[in-house]
């Protein structure tokens, strides 16, 4: 699955699943662009790449978002791959209307907003290299909540896999494919990072493999479904839970 001279772009790229989608690009031999607000972690990444270009950035502000893809064309001259990873969770109780309400607006801000932001504006350079997208969602918008306080996460998710669906269709006449892969629980700072009262021991007995998926897991994926090997598939949702979504008690 070779990428030289593949132009990508990663979101949410200073930690966890977008470090390890980064770093795989770049070893196959991708030109990759890391996004990412967290300069001190994404520098450590960017470490381990191939001169790749650093962007520090927020999707949900507008501003940034262009500023992304301006950067991008700008240095390398086209996008190839575009890679909706940044996303985060804040707990919010639907008997607290203000907390509610307060973490709905964040969640959906940079889950939802930021990703389809970013992808409209990096469509018409897709469509000129025929590329494609692949938008991490989770395994948390096909059930309903583990723990308390997280149903904006969850409703955020079946947004991503929904709009990745349409964009799919929409985009296809442009010969753009559009993907999703859905992990289940994956070893990152994300727990910690949305301050959730959780832990990996209890989770991963809430899958079949009884077992947490690790990011690289989650890269070679997205590779796969980046790559050409992938190109009769658009429109897909790959889940990669553990059997999360099969479990039964």
């Amino acid at each position: 699955m070779g990428f030289k001279n593949k132009v990508v772009i990663v979101t949410g790229a200073s930690s966890g699943i977008g470090a390890s989608v980064a770093i795989a690009f770049s070893a196959a031999g991708a030109k990759v662009v890391m996004v990412g607000r967290n300069e001190t972690k994404l520098k450590k990444v960017a470490a381990q790449c191939n001169k790749p270009l650093v962007i520090i950035a927020d999707v949900t502000k507008d501003d940034d978002v262009k500023r992304i893809m301006d950067e991008t064309i700008k240095k390398f001259g086209q996008l190839d791959i575009l890679i909706n990873n940044a996303g985060l969770s804040r707990v919010g109780n639907i008997m607290e209307a203000d907390n509610m309400m307060k973490s709905y607006d964040i969640i959906m801000n940079t889950n939802v907003r930021g990703l389809v932001h970013i992808t409209s504006l990096a469509a018409p350079h897709l469509a000129k290299t025929k590329g494609n997208i692949v938008n991490i969602s989770s395994v948390a918008a096909l059930i309903t909540p583990t723990f308390k306080g997280t149903t904006n996460y969850y409703i955020s998710k079946a947004a991503v896999n929904h709009f990745g669906a349409c964009a799919a269709a929409e985009l296809a006449v442009d010969g753009i494919r559009v993907n999703t892969i859905s992990p289940g629980p994956v070893r990152t700072d994300f727990i910690t990072n949305a301050k959730l009262d959780a832990d990996y021991e209890v989770i991963k007995t809430k899958n079949v493999l009884n077992r947490i998926s690790e990011p690289e897991e989650i890269a070679d994926l997205v590779l796969f479904v980046a790559s050409d090997k992938a190109k009769g598939i658009t429109g897909s949702n790959f889940l990669s839970d553990n059997g999360m979504l099969v479990k039964r008690n």
